[in-house]
């Protein structure tokens, strides 16, 4: 189940990343460490914050997804069009690995035995810590920061799993709709443009 959601959040943020480094206008080695930075960075400092060797440096899997869906988005010309951040492609892509890395994190949080603050603290980390690095390194206000149901959504995947485990229902259909849900909220709160209150 872990590396089921993995896969999918490398994936879904591979494909995010790079399209937030087309539009800053970035080069070939900025767009690489763009979309390695938000497909990866997140499961490393998950990782790093339980004592593990981050799953990105035994494994070469995430980065040949990587490689390959740089190779497809750029053969079939994505970074030639306009305004593809307000696009579906965008954003399913984005929410999918949001939903797939806040369950990653969780489901180590949980493998771990930490408490509740711990498996928020690990699902938000594994969701949104990539981006953060991402528009730091390229000097924005990290995306989570201006959109603030985006992490919030993050937050509710973890404590739904830390629920899930209390009840003894960490199984792959009840963790599946939870991703389906997940991901449905947050599309559907990109459209709605809910948001948390300004302080």
């Amino acid at each position: 189940m872990f590396e089921i959601a993995e896969y999918i959040g490398i994936i879904a943020f591979a494909i995010s990343g790079f399209f937030v480094a087309v539009r800053s206008k970035l080069d070939f080695l900025g767009v690489l460490i763009s979309v390695f930075l938000t497909a990866l960075g997140g499961g490393i400092l998950r990782d790093i914050a339980v004592d593990k060797t981050p799953y990105t440096f035994t494994h070469n899997i995430p980065a040949i997804i990587i490689i390959i869906v740089m190779v497809l988005l750029i053969f079939f010309k994505f970074h030639k069009r306009d305004s593809i951040e307000n696009k579906p492609l965008f954003i399913v892509s984005d929410s999918i690995g949001l939903i797939s890395f806040s369950i990653t994190g969780a489901l180590i949080a949980i493998e771990q035995e930490l408490n509740l603050t711990g498996v928020l603290a690990l699902s938000f980390v594994t969701a949104v810590g990539g981006g953060i690095i991402r528009d730091i390194i390229i000097n924005e206000i990290p995306f989570v920061f201006k959109t603030g149901f985006y992490g919030t959504i993050s937050l509710l995947v973890g404590l739904s799993l830390y629920l899930l485990n209390l009840v003894d229902m960490m199984h792959f259909y009840p963790i599946a709709v939870i991703f389906v849900l997940g991901v449905v909220l947050r599309i559907v709160a990109y459209y709605k443009k809910w948001s948390i209150p300004l302080i």
